[in-house]
């Protein structure tokens, strides 16, 4: 087997079609658009790139077929509480089902890490922000949503017979629509709805700065700080929230506010997925224009949770309960076209959201991923992500 390294354009394609024929016989798997992949890895895409750097691989065998492919990452951001060493991450990790092909994949990226003067790696995760391409999926193989990683079942024996343990669980919660809540939920939601100071409203995109606004508010009271979430400045919100409007749906999108300031938050978008996987990965001219039209034509059944939460100061006392029940109101007032929702994923650290969300109604774990951790000094303690 050879391993090579990315480093120009040839490369750079041989690592965003490796998935192909390793999914090919799996109805489940959505190729990513290879614009999203791309961008992890360009400098003036990644703002990570402020604080770390990246190197990719590509692995062959002795006939010459693509057989794998990883990527190790370098980042002084990437802390979590009770780390005593530097800790490394790799991921968009594929490889056939062989333990000495993974070997050779994590083994090159463990030296590169090494010399980068790092004692540990997490993975898999991304060169980046959490809500995409982080975990390992150990339940629930179906299609995924958008931006999340998806693998093959005999994946988690690569990582553990390498010598990879449990970091931490991920959760994803689903909900049919049709269902009702849960009566505590009504029963919190009343307490608050009686009195008039406090209010939910639905983005509206002819408003948008004023959300941007809102949002990075809730966003830095509420996870700031968090399990190794840092501050969002506006303008970094701003530039997520307008590459994201033509995607947005003002229906599934909600803020609650009490005395018209903003104390929580509720938003998610349709489920791109339904949409891209009829792309295989491409999104030129074409593409979009066919985009377009499957967004107009092709009613989307499925919504998905990037965000829920409610500021410290006014947790505890209902409104989690009050803004889910609005929302479950509005969308069975204008008989909405969706019919399942599904969460992304919460952290088994965060024990608190992890309640809030099993006790939306009648909720099932729709898939489960794992990240998890390789400590290079073997002696050493292995200790699980501390609970928040």
């Amino acid at each position: 087997m050879e391993i090579c390294k990315v480093n120009d354009n040839q490369s750079r394609k041989i690592f965003l079609e490796i998935p192909i024929s390793i999914y090919a016989h799996d109805p489940n798997w959505i190729r990513p658009l290879d614009k999203e992949i791309n961008d992890v890895f360009n400098a003036e895409k990644n703002k990570a790139y402020r604080f770390g750097k990246t190197e990719r691989w590509v692995l062959r065998n002795n006939d010459g077929k693509w057989i794998g492919r990883i990527a190790a990452f370098v980042n002084n951001k990437y802390k979590t509480k009770g780390d005593d060493c530097a800790v490394g991450g790799i991921g968009f990790f594929e490889c056939i089902n062989d333990q000495a092909a993974a070997d050779m994949l994590f083994d090159n990226a463990k030296h590169w890490l090494l010399n980068e003067g790092v004692e540990a790696m997490d993975g898999p995760i991304n060169f980046g922000e959490r809500d995409k391409w982080w975990g390992l999926v150990t339940e629930g193989f179906h299609p995924p949503l958008y931006g999340m990683n998806y693998n093959l079942p005999y994946y988690l024996k690569l990582f553990e017979d390498y010598g990879f343990q449990l970091f931490y669980e991920q959760f994803c919660f689903g909900m049919k629509l049709d269902k009702p809540l849960q009566e505590k939920i009504w029963e919190r939601h009343k307490e608050v709805a009686e009195n008039p100071a406090f209010s939910v409203q639905n983005l509206k995109k002819n408003n948008l700065e004023k959300y941007i606004s809102d949002f990075t508010e809730v966003y830095n009271k509420a996870w700031a700080g968090h399990g190794g979430m840092k501050q969002l400045a506006r303008e970094q919100v701003a530039v997520i929230f307008k590459k994201m409007k033509p995607v947005m749906d003002e229906e599934i999108i909600w803020f609650a506010y009490h005395n018209n300031q903003p104390i929580g938050l509720f938003v998610n978008l349709p489920d791109l997925n339904q949409w891209f996987k009829k792309l295989d990965g491409k999104f030129g001219m074409m593409q979009k224009i066919y985009f377009l039209w499957l967004k107009q034509f092709q009613k989307n059944t499925k919504f998905n949770g990037l965000a829920f939460g409610v500021v410290p100061e006014f947790q505890g006392i209902g409104v989690d309960s009050f803004l889910i029940g609005e929302a479950y109101k509005s969308l069975q007032a204008n008989k909405s076209n969706y019919t399942d929702y599904e969460m992304q994923w919460i952290g088994d650290f965060n024990p608190k959201m992890v309640n809030i969300a099993t006790r939306l109604g009648d909720v099932f774990l729709s898939r489960k991923l794992i990240t998890m951790r390789y400590l290079f000094d073997r002696t050493k303690t292995f200790k699980r992500h501390p609970v928040l």
